[in-house]
């Protein structure tokens, strides 16, 4: 099946759906037969993700920098961890070993990772399909604020519609396969 790359926060956040969504998304990924990629993290949304991913039996690939090896708390147990030189590379490395992509709740980094992957697809680098998993309307704020660059005129329809969102992890999973076919 597919290689799904997800990027997330290395914290938990304040509510507990965060993680329960991130363990429900590992299940869900494994059960329908899809490798995760992901930063390599152990601890936060990072950790639970590929923890539930292989409790399920899934295959989960991280990538992560030497530089933050300990301080983004390296997971060992997975199936396969990418040591990288820099960011760069690790941001590129997971894109190339992805066929599609998901932001869950995080911080700069996951923001930054979800608009750099979006401009390549724009920019007709991939054609691979990325969305956002919604849980307790985090990226609500955000997707209102992409609507009104739609409205303003900044920024396209055709575009705005590469990204996809769901509020549970099947329909995400499930519309980020209709888009895989």
């Amino acid at each position: 099946m597919a290689r799904i790359c997800v990027y997330l926060g290395s914290r938990e956040g304040k509510s507990p759906a965060f993680m329960d969504a991130a363990r429900a998304l590992g299940t869900e990924l494994a059960g329908r037969g899809h490798t995760l990629v992901y930063g390599g993290a152990r601890i936060g949304l990072m950790g639970a993700l590929a923890d539930a991913t292989l409790k399920a039996g899934g295959e989960v690939i991280g990538v992560m920098p030497d530089h933050l090896v300990e301080r983004e708390q390296a997971h060992y147990g997975l199936t396969e961890l990418i040591r990288v030189a820099n960011m760069h590379e690790r941001k590129a490395t997971m894109a190339a070993h992805a066929d599609a992509f998901i932001a869950l709740p995080g911080g700069i980094g996951t923001f930054e990772e979800l608009f750099e992957v979006w401009t390549w697809g724009y920019l007709g680098l991939h054609q691979k399909p990325l969305a956002l998993l919604d849980t307790e309307g985090f990226y609500a704020p955000l997707l209102g604020f992409l609507d009104n660059t739609v409205e303003q005129g900044f920024l396209a329809p055709t575009t705005r519609a590469m990204l996809m969102d769901a509020d549970t992890p099947k329909a995400l999973v499930e519309a980020l396969e209709s888009r895989l076919k």
